[in-house]
């Protein structure tokens, strides 16, 4: 990552905002200037039948291959950091695909429930939902996760210092850790960190180049479609009217990027999630319905952003390092 003079200037002022945030109750505000971007995924759970034939589903398989030059590559031995006695280490778990880790960045949740009296299976891909105001970014204090302009939120592996307050705030905990890699490792390893944060980015890099996601171009049954963000929502709607049934992500958490579509109300989905006893297992989410934005609470706002102060100080620590090290540019 490079940090130059006004990057470090504009980190510094950064910092002392979002701690005058705390005294002048302008956080809320400040949660809300994102762009939304423009484009989303459309997840249809009536076509998703999990790939039964497969040992993984191939929308995993094919994020997997895609991202593996992604994937962190841990040093060891890891040790703790202060005031930490323990770390999260998934290196032994990457053939782990049945919930989000570090090396897995999506996976497809397989439920039975009852439904009008039927027992029916469903399959839903999980990952990043792509928020139009992520939590994750409002708080990231080193500037480390992006709301990109074409929708899609960005962790950025080589500044994030793996302190872990965008899963805090994220309403599905999604971004996964991995210790033992990172910035940290060279400025501060036994001080602050604990890793790098890991998540999927809609697969950006293709997007910017005019391609699809790959879980999108992979998927043999057409279950997940990429595209205009206001098509796809207009394509959600239309087909909740026609088959009344349900949508879920265009209003949860102010909105996201990424919409299902279901005859069974996803009221009902998440009971069944919730059922697989999933509170307290790394990686498995829920799918609870109308869930707002945890920075829109004033005491969780005033809670995220305590952190803010010393943050800031470590970001300005890192960008002096690196102008240092001649890591960064002069230029104004």
């Amino acid at each position: 990552m490079i940090i130059n003079r006004r990057s470090f200037l504009k980190r510094a002022a950064i910092s002392g905002v979002a701690a005058a945030s705390i005294l002048t109750g302008v956080g809320k505000a400040a949660a809300n200037t994102t762009s939304t971007g423009n484009f989303a995924m459309l997840h249809d759970l009536e076509k998703c039948d999990g790939c039964p034939h497969l040992d993984t589903p191939q929308c995993v398989a094919a994020c997997r291959i895609k991202n593996q030059n992604n994937y962190p590559e841990p040093e060891q031995q890891i040790k703790n950091y202060w005031p930490q006695k323990q770390y999260e280490d998934w290196s032994a778990k990457k053939n782990v695909t049945d919930r989000l880790t570090p090396y897995n960045w999506t996976y497809v949740q397989h439920i039975e429930l009852e439904h009008k009296g039927q027992k029916i299976k469903v399959h839903i891909p999980r990952k990043c939902m792509h928020c139009d105001n992520p939590p994750c970014s409002t708080l990231c204090p080193f500037g480390a996760n992006d709301k990109t302009p074409e929708g899609p939120v960005v962790i950025n592996t080589n500044g994030c210092f793996g302190g872990a307050k965008c899963r805090d705030v994220c309403p599905w905990h999604i971004p996964q850790r991995q210790a033992g890699v990172g910035i940290y490792l060279e400025v501060a390893p036994d001080l602050a960190g604990g890793g790098v944060m890991y998540k999927c980015d809609m697969c950006h890099d293709l997007i910017t180049k005019g391609q699809q996601p790959a879980c999108v171009s992979s998927c043999p049954r057409g279950a997940i479609l990429f595209g205009d963000k206001d098509e796809l929502r207009e394509y959600a709607q239309k087909w909740v009217r026609d088959n009344k049934g349900y949508i879920y992500g265009d209003v949860e958490n102010g909105g996201t990027s990424n919409f299902y579509i279901s005859k069974i109300p996803f009221e009902t989905i998440n009971k069944a999630i919730a059922a697989q006893d999933i509170d307290g297992k790394p990686g498995k989410i829920n799918m609870a319905v109308n869930v707002e934005n945890p920075l829109d609470e004033p005491g969780k706002m005033l809670s995220g952003f305590l952190i803010a102060p010393i943050a800031g100080l470590l970001a300005a620590g890192v960008s002096t390092y690196q102008i240092m090290k001649g890591d960064g540019s002069d230029e104004d």
